[in-house]
């Protein structure tokens, strides 16, 4: 179903759950990343880790999409990201996501999404067999992003372990 026209598939090992999206690495410097690194890192030294279910996927607007849930403890991860970044970098690059909600994109919007049909793949959405699956959410990775149209790819920079003081 993620290679239906239209849709880029996400290659497992890129699968991932986006807390927040920042300016480009190249427009950050070390001491910046440091200093929003460690403001995350002793703020989630008290958040506890917790069990976050991907549901089957959806079509969302630009992406079909496995949603998370609970949503209060993963937001709470968007809540201090946002605010160190904002604390650092001021203004300089929009929050992104503004509004925060757990998921797992499985295939994105391609540049023939207009090629995608809601409805058929709505359709195929529901004879999906499978139910949640969950995971332990216990570490935040920061992570240098690119994305060249197609799909989604990183390069680590560094972990925070959340409840870890």
């Amino acid at each position: 179903m993620t290679h239906t026209p239209g849709l880029e598939p996400v290659a497992p090992q890129w699968c991932h759950v986006t807390v927040l999206h920042s300016g480009p690495v190249e427009e950050v410097s070390d001491e910046e990343i440091r200093a929003i690194t460690g403001r995350v890192r002793e703020r989630c030294a008290e958040v506890r880790p917790f069990e976050l279910a991907l549901d089957r996927p959806v079509v969302g607007n630009v992406a079909l999409e496995c949603p998370g849930r609970p949503g209060a403890p993963a937001r709470r991860l968007w809540e201090i990201t946002a605010r160190a970044g904002r604390e650092v970098l001021g203004d300089r690059y929009p929050l992104l996501p503004a509004a925060y909600y757990p998921h797992l994109s499985v295939a994105y919007a391609g540049r023939q999404a207009a090629h995608a049909d809601r409805t058929a793949l709505k359709a195929l959405l529901s004879d999906i067999p499978a139910g949640p699956v969950s995971f332990h959410v216990d570490r935040l990775h920061l992570v240098a992003q690119s994305h060249d149209g197609r799909q989604i790819t990183w390069r680590p920079v560094t972990t925070v372990l959340l409840g870890e003081s």
